[in-house]
């Protein structure tokens, strides 16, 4: 797998580092190596959990590659026998969220927009207090967020505070994604991978059977319907051919966007145009 590397701390825990240099962008290959971490995830009866942690300190996943035209996904097969949504992206977060073992984000660095998403995907977040930045920016780019963020914030967090996040478009600090509900707890950086080794190490040791029961009640009475994501991703796809959105799109590749700087580590605090959206 091209930005996974896969660590099999014992029989029941994988330990998964994200590394898609410079900044931990979402790709088409990324989906690919997920598909196929799912699969060997999937046909693996001693695994109860899976860390996922960035080998970028400052990035754990960015946000969707801009310059990703998805080719690399017209030939690849179609997986498993789920619903089908308009991206690829979609398909691999909803099969995640209900993968039977336990998947717990360690979260240091930015995670914005598909990077969120993913997050919210998984079943636990632990974050840096001090180097976490999490939200969706999509709405500063004249577009919503497509990969499920609305269904899945609003039952994490409640109506409100969702509504908060995803039209402010803003970042959230460790410290107030944990007050939000965002995350699960801001955890000094500095203990940060000790406690999610504990915590990993300790659900590692529970009966396999019952912790799969258990994220199966917890999937029936909070994952949004498959259905409830589709007019999601259309809205997005729609807005992605927009002048609006391709306006927002060349000024912010001329201000640095995909590459380490000012932009991209303050994305959450800029709207990055010039003129007024249509």
């Amino acid at each position: 797998m091209n930005h996974l590397n896969v660590s099999k701390e014992s029989a029941a825990f994988w330990r998964v580092s994200i590394s898609n240099p410079p900044v931990n962008l979402v790709n088409s290959r990324f989906i690919i190596d997920m598909h196929e971490l799912l699969d060997a995830a999937e046909a693996d009866s001693d695994l109860k959990v899976i860390v996922f942690e960035s080998a970028n300190p400052d990035y754990f996943l960015a946000h969707w590659d801009l310059t990703d035209d998805m080719s690399l996904l017209a030939d690849h097969p179609e997986p498993g026998a789920g619903p089908k949504f308009p991206f690829a992206f979609m398909d691999m977060v909803v099969r995640l969220s209900k993968l039977p073992a336990l998947t717990i984000t360690s979260l240091r660095g930015r995670a914005r927009g598909a990077g969120s998403e993913f997050v919210l995907a998984t079943d636990i977040t632990f974050a840096s207090r001090e180097r976490t930045l999490i939200g969706q920016f999509e709405m500063t780019a004249m577009a919503p967020p497509g990969g499920g963020a609305p269904s899945r914030l609003a039952r994490l967090i409640g109506r409100n505070r969702a509504l908060e996040v995803l039209i402010g478009a803003e970042d959230f600090t460790g410290p107030q994604a944990e007050l939000y509900g965002y995350v699960n707890r801001a955890v000094p950086d500095d203990e940060l991978d000790e406690f999610v080794t504990a915590f990993a190490n300790r659900v590692a040791r529970f009966d396999r059977t019952s912790l799969i029961q258990l994220k199966q009640w917890v999937n029936e009475i909070t994952l949004p319907e498959d259905n409830e994501l589709q007019p999601q991703g259309e809205a997005f796809g729609e807005a992605l051919s927009r002048p609006a959105f391709q306006n927002w799109v060349t000024e912010a590749f001329a201000r640095g966007l995909q590459q380490p700087g000012e932009l991209e580590e303050n994305l959450g605090a800029k709207v990055p145009l010039s003129t007024q959206p249509e």
